[in-house]
């Protein structure tokens, strides 16, 4: 018998038809011997639609309240599911954030878990009972209700399976696990077995869209096995039938040939700033990104152009694309302090990024990145690295046939099926 943490998202939770679909695969779990905590988001669309009531009700509206209003979407699937589990004969109950509770800090509407009670939970899911727990929300110290920020409910799943020290969390999405690139582009991508917390923490930072990263990080934290799987399956499908993202050891452990790199990512939602003329001197960069970051605006790829026979430079970096126009306005308000000429802006690019943990011990990944590239004739505007990632900025119209390419230059391709 396993303890498993089960968690379904919006997609999976949208409309009556949807959440039987879930109350008939976690029947099927707690029928196999297992303890089960089940954790969901709100039906798909409707946080959208609450934070857009919010902002109706007032365009600086009070966080506190803002948490009150958007934390109702989880309680209503979560007393749905209980319901729908009862009437299929399953012993179940709901537990609010509040109830159990899961005690956070920080602000509101984007709170952490600090810690979390668990005796009641555990002692009726050692009797039989699933718990089903609204993900996204917990309890400030002041006892008011709190939310953890958009994509809140896998952090929620992850923390709920390390309180209750489970053997798994299981996170039910639209996609049946992790591949190696989008399969969308790549149709002979290849579903991956398992992936290690730092490929997925960086899968997930350029543009890999299974896992919120927030809830990466906490499973690497804790050391929590997380499984990726499809909640449009079959309910009886094959145990461990997605990709699990667990420590390098176990990976280590048992799978002695995996792949120099893991998967290719990609992102369209980065934009180019170039900052002209900057004064090349001490501080001058300093005086550019200190603001920035202030500002909470993130900054990724970074150039700083040779100007040896200059006192002058142009720095080049990106951020979000939805952080573009809050970073020139701030640029621009800062002009006489920082001395540069003018700002330049393209949002026309896209950022490709190669993961894979065997970068640590082998040479040559990000020279045949480049040599890949440039022999299709795309041009790399900025690079960025990391331990175990190498990032180019290209042309966004470039991004398909540069993940394609990649893709066959790493060998990722699963094999061409059979005739």
């Amino acid at each position: 018998m396993a303890r498993i943490v089960m968690k379904f998202g919006g997609t999976s939770m949208a409309g009556m038809e949807r959440i039987r679909n879930v109350a008939a695969r976690v029947k099927h779990v707690v029928e196999q011997g297992n303890e089960v905590a089940v954790v969901v988001s709100a039906m798909a669309g409707e946080t959208d639609r609450l934070v857009g009531f919010c902002r109706e009700a007032s365009a600086l509206y009070d966080p506190a309240e803002y948490d009150v209003v958007v934390a109702a979407g989880e309680q209503v699937t979560s007393g749905l599911l209980a319901m729908t589990l009862k009437a299929m004969g399953v012993d179940a109950r709901s537990w609010l954030g509040w109830q159990l509770p899961i005690r956070t800090i920080e602000a509101h509407a984007k709170a952490r878990v600090e810690s979390m009670e668990t005796g009641p939970l555990l002692a009726g899911m050692a009797a039989g009972q699933v718990a089903v727990i609204p993900g996204f929300q917990g309890q400030m110290a002041d006892g008011r209700v709190s939310t953890l920020g958009r994509g809140g409910s896998d952090t929620s799943a992850v923390a709920v399976a390390a309180a209750i020290k489970a053997d798994r969390c299981d996170i039910y999405t639209d996609v049946d696990g992790v591949y190696t690139t989008d399969p969308r582009i790549v149709a002979r991508a290849r579903k991956l077995n398992m992936v290690t917390y730092e490929e997925m923490l960086e899968l997930a930072s350029v543009g890999a869209k299974v896992l919120q990263t927030r809830s990466v990080g906490l499973a690497m934290k804790e050391n929590v096995r997380v499984q990726v799987l499809s909640s449009f399956d079959d309910p009886t499908q094959d145990d461990l039938p997605g990709t699990l993202i667990v420590s390098e050891e176990e990976i280590e452990e048992s799978d002695m040939e995996r792949q120099l790199i893991t998967g290719i990512a990609h992102d369209k939602n980065e934009a180019k700033i170039i900052v002209t003329r900057v004064p090349d001197k001490p501080g001058a960069v300093a005086n550019i990104f200190g603001p920035l970051a202030e500002a909470s605006i993130n900054v990724d790829m970074i150039i700083q152009n040779d100007s040896k026979d200059t006192d002058e430079t142009d720095v080049t970096f990106t951020v979000p694309r939805a952080d573009l126009v809050r970073s020139v306005d701030l640029l621009e308000s800062l002009k006489e302090k920082i001395g540069f000429r003018r700002i330049i802006t393209d949002v026309e690019v896209a950022k490709i990024s190669v993961v894979g943990v065997g970068m640590r011990s082998h040479a040559g990944v990000a020279a045949t990145m480049f040599r890949t590239l440039a022999d299709r004739g795309i041009n790399i505007e900025a690079i960025s690295t990391s331990e175990i990632k190498v990032s180019v900025l290209i042309d966004e119209d470039e991004t398909e046939l540069a993940v394609r390419v990649l893709h066959t230059a790493y060998g990722l391709d699963a094999d061409a099926p059979a005739a």
